[in-house]
C-alpha cells in the first residue's frame, strides 16, 4: 500500500515538474516575441498560452473555460497568435482560474484535438488594435446579388464528375478545381490565348446574372471569359494580380456555398482581410484590380469578427476583443472578365506586363565621392522620410524581440543614445534606462516629442554627445541608408565614440540574403503568405525579425570577413557592381540582385475618417479620386552581405565585436567598447 502511495507521489511530482517546466518556457517565449513580461505574484491578469486562435481555440469556447472562475471583464485574442489574455474582475478569480487551469488538458471543439494550457500572471491585458481600415481604392462587395434558389441552380449547372468535353477547360489544380469557359487561362503564363475561344462560349445560365451587373453598372463591358474555382476547406489560392494585358479594367466574382476571408495587399505590404459573404458579389477596378494583390490562404478556418459571425460586408479589423474562429465549407467561385484586345496603359506601370521595362523618371547614379554620396542620401533618404514620416511611422510600432531583449538586459541607470531612433518606438522600453534619441529627420523627431520622449535632429555621421558618455547605443536599421563604404564605417566609427570602455552597441542592417540556411525571411514569406499580420512587416522596406526562427551565425566564413576587411565595398558577395551605372529600382518582396538600390515606398493618403459607415466606403472607393495613383518615393539602400558588416566593425581599433547574428532577413552585431 505506501509502496502504490509512493509511486502516486513521484507521478503528480513529475507532472508538476513537467507543467512548471512548460509554464517557463511560455514565458521565455511571449518575452522573445512579443515583448510581454510573465510576473511571479497574483494579479487580475492571465496570460493563457496554447488558447489562441493561432491554434485553433475558438472565443466561444475559451469563453466557457474562464467564465467557471469569476467575472471576466476582458477577453483578448490577438489574430494568429497561440496565445490569449484575460482579465478577471479580482485577483481571487484569477488566481482561482490560475490554479485551475495551468497544467489542464482541453479538447478543442472545433479540431478534436488536445491541448494543455499553461497560465501566467502579467501586470495588466494590453494589445495595440490596428486602425480600422477601409476596402482598397476601386474595391466594392454587393451583397445577396442572387437568391438561394439562383444560387443552387448555377452551382448544379457545374458538372465536376462528368469527362472533361470540348466546350470548356477543366482542370484539378494542386489546391483547387478549376473549369473555364470562353477562353482557357493558361497557368503556365498566366495569360489567355486570344485567337483560340472555346467552344460553346459562357453558359446560358450565366446570362441574366450578367445583365443585372451591366444594368447596375458593375461592369462596362459584357464579360466573355469565366473561370469557376471549387474550394474545399483548407485550399486556396496565392496571391496575385490578374494579369493585365490579359483583361479588361472591372474583374466580377461571384461567392457560391459559402463564405470566405480573401486577403489583399498593397506593394507597400498593407494588407486588408475582406470577408466575402454567401451569394455575394466582388467588383474589383482601378486600383484595387491594377496594383492590390488578393489570394486565399490555405486553411481550414478563418479569424472573423465574432460579433457578425462572418456575415459583414467589409474588413476583418484586428479588434482583439471581437474576434473568432469560423470553419470553412466548399465554396465556388464565378469569376467574370472580359479579354483584353489592346495594351493596357494604366497608370501602375510597376506592375503592368504592358509597360514592362518603361522607366518615367531617370535614376540616379552610383556616387563616386563623398559629394556625389551625400547628394544621394539628401535626395533619396533624408527628403523622403521628411515626406513619408507620418505613414512610415503608422507602420512602426512593434518593438522585434532581440533589441528589447538587447535594451532590458542593460544595469539600470544606464545612458542609452538611440541613433535613427525613427518615431522612438525603442525610446521607452525599459524606463530604468535614460535614454535619448537622435533622427535626420525633423518630422519623426517631432513624432518622439508628442510622446514625450527625448530627442534631437542631427547626422548619424555626426552626433553632438559627449565622447565616452553613453553605456550603450543602438543603431537599428540606419546604416544601410549611407551610400559608400567609408561613409558606413564612419557611422560605426561614431557610434563607437559615444560609448564609455565596457559601453555596448548593437547595429541591425538589411542583409543581401533573404534566403539564409535554406530558410527564406519573413520579407520573402510576405508575397506568398497573405495572413493577416498585426505588427509591421518591414525595416523600411525589411522585415520584423521573430527572434525564435532565425539561424545564428556568430562564427563567419574567414576568407569572406577577409576580403571584406580588405575593401569593405562588398565585392566578395554575388551582386551584381553597380559602378558606372543607374541604380536599379527594387521590386519589393523579391530576393536582392544588387547590394546598393532603390526600394519603393507606396505612400498612402488618409484613412477612413471616424463614424463614417461601411457604405460610405463602399460607394467612395470606386471614385475617380481613390483610383489616383498613390505617391511612390524610391529611398536608397546598401544591403549588407554576410560578414561585411562584422568586418567593418572589426577594423576598428577600439572596438571589439561580442556577437553577431542573422535575425529574419537582417545582419546584427553587438560591439564593445574596448
Amino acid at each position: 500500500m505506501e509502496v502504490k502511495t509512493s509511486k502516486g507521489h513521484l507521478k503528480v511530482h513529475k507532472m508538476k515538474k513537467k507543467v512548471l517546466r512548460k509554464q517557463v518556457r511560455a514565458q521565455h517565449t511571449l518575452m522573445r516575441h512579443e515583448g510581454i513580461e510573465c510576473i511571479s505574484h497574483a494579479t487580475q491578469s492571465l496570460v493563457i498560452a496554447n488558447a489562441g486562435l493561432g491554434n485553433g481555440m475558438s472565443r466561444q469556447q475559451l469563453l466557457r473555460i474562464v467564465e467557471e472562475y469569476g467575472l471576466v471583464e476582458t477577453l483578448l485574442m490577438p489574430p494568429n497568435k497561440p496565445y490569449s489574455f484575460v482579465k478577471y474582475g479580482t485577483t481571487e478569480e484569477a488566481k482561482k482560474a490560475f490554479d485551475a487551469l495551468n497544467g489542464k488538458e482541453v479538447t478543442l471543439e472545433d479540431f478534436g484535438q488536445n491541448i494543455v494550457l499553461y497560465i501566467n500572471f502579467v501586470e495588466k491585458v494590453f494589445w495595440q488594435n490596428a486602425v480600422p481600415t477601409s476596402l482598397p481604392p476601386g474595391l466594392m462587395v454587393v451583397e445577396k446579388i442572387v437568391s438561394p434558389e439562383e444560387e443552387r441552380r448555377m452551382l448544379e449547372s457545374i458538372d465536376w464528375i462528368g469527362d472533361e468535353d470540348t466546350q470548356n477547360a477543366q482542370k484539378t489544380l494542386k489546391h483547387r478545381r478549376v473549369k473555364h469557359f470562353g477562353y482557357e487561362f493558361c497557368y503556365d503564363n498566366n495569360n489567355v490565348n486570344k485567337d483560340k475561344p472555346l467552344p460553346g462560349g459562357l453558359p446560358e445560365i450565366c446570362d441574366l446574372f450578367l445583365e443585372k451587373c451591366l444594368k447596375q453598372a458593375y461592369i462596362k463591358h459584357k464579360p466573355d471569359q469565366l473561370t469557376v474555382n471549387q474550394y474545399e476547406p483548407g485550399q486556396g489560392i496565392p496571391p496575385h494580380i490578374d494579369t493585365h494585358s490579359a483583361f479588361e479594367d472591372e474583374i466580377i466574382s461571384l461567392s457560391l456555398g459559402a463564405e470566405i476571408v480573401m486577403d489583399f495587399k498593397h506593394p507597400d505590404g498593407h494588407t486588408v482581410a475582406v470577408m466575402l459573404p454567401r451569394c455575394s458579389l466582388l467588383v474589383m477596378a482601378g486600383e484595387s484590380r491594377y496594383l492590390w494583390t488578393h489570394g486565399i490562404t490555405p486553411r481550414k478556418y478563418d479569424i472573423i469578427q465574432a460579433s457578425e459571425l462572418g456575415q459583414k460586408v467589409g474588413t476583418i479589423t484586428a479588434d482583439v476583443g471581437d474576434l473568432t474562429l469560423n470553419r470553412r465549407e466548399t465554396r465556388t467561385s464565378f469569376t467574370f472578365r472580359k479579354v483584353r484586345r489592346s495594351p493596357c496603359n494604366c497608370i501602375y506601370p510597376s506592375v503592368c506586363d504592358s509597360q514592362k521595362g518603361q522607366q518615367r523618371q531617370v535614376q540616379p547614379s552610383f556616387p563616386h565621392n563623398d559629394m556625389e554620396a551625400s547628394k544621394l542620401e539628401q535626395e533619396y533618404v533624408h527628403k523622403v522620410y521628411e515626406e513619408i514620416a507620418t505613414h512610415f511611422s503608422s507602420t512602426r510600432h512593434s518593438p522585434w524581440p532581440r533589441i528589447v531583449e538587447f535594451l532590458r538586459s542593460l544595469p539600470k541607470g544606464s545612458i542609452v543614445a538611440d541613433v535613427g531612433c525613427g518615431n522612438g518606438k525603442y525610446l521607452g522600453i525599459n524606463e530604468d534606462l535614460y535614454m535619448v534619441g537622435c533622427d535626420r529627420s525633423k518630422s519623426l523627431v517631432d513624432i518622439c516629442g508628442e510622446k514625450n520622449f527625448q530627442a534631437f535632429v542631427c547626422d548619424a555621421l555626426s552626433v553632438p554627445i559627449r565622447s565616452g558618455s553613453c553605456d550603450a547605443c543602438i543603431s537599428i536599421a540606419v546604416i544601410h541608408h549611407f551610400s559608400t563604404a567609408e561613409r558606413r564605417l564612419a557611422t560605426i566609427s561614431e557610434l563607437a565614440r559615444l560609448l564609455r570602455p565596457g559601453g555596448t552597441a548593437l547595429i541591425y542592417v538589411w542583409a543581401m540574403e533573404q534566403e539564409y540556411k535554406n530558410q527564406k525571411s519573413k520579407y520573402l514569406k510576405e508575397k506568398n503568405d497573405s495572413k493577416d499580420k498585426e505588427e509591421e512587416v518591414s525595416i523600411g522596406g525589411a522585415q520584423t525579425p521573430l527572434s525564435d526562427q532565425m539561424p545564428d551565425s556568430s562564427s563567419q566564413d574567414s576568407a569572406c570577413s577577409d576580403r571584406l576587411l580588405n575593401d569593405l565595398n562588398g565585392e566578395g558577395c554575388a551582386a551584381k557592381s553597380v559602378a558606372d551605372s543607374r541604380l536599379p529600382v527594387h521590386t519589393n518582396r523579391t530576393s536582392f540582385h544588387s547590394q546598393d538600390l532603390l526600394v519603393p515606398w507606396h505612400l498612402k493618403g488618409g484613412t477612413k475618417k471616424t463614424g463614417e459607415s461601411i457604405d460610405t466606403v463602399l460607394s467612395a472607393a470606386g471614385s475617380k479620386e481613390s483610383q489616383e495613383l498613390s505617391p511612390v518615393f524610391h529611398r536608397y539602400y546598401h544591403v549588407f552581405c554576410e560578414g561585411e558588416l562584422e568586418a567593418a566593425c572589426r577594423s576598428l581599433d577600439c572596438v571589439r565585436v561580442q556577437k553577431s547574428y542573422y535575425d529574419q532577413g537582417n545582419w546584427c552585431v553587438v560591439l564593445e567598447k574596448l
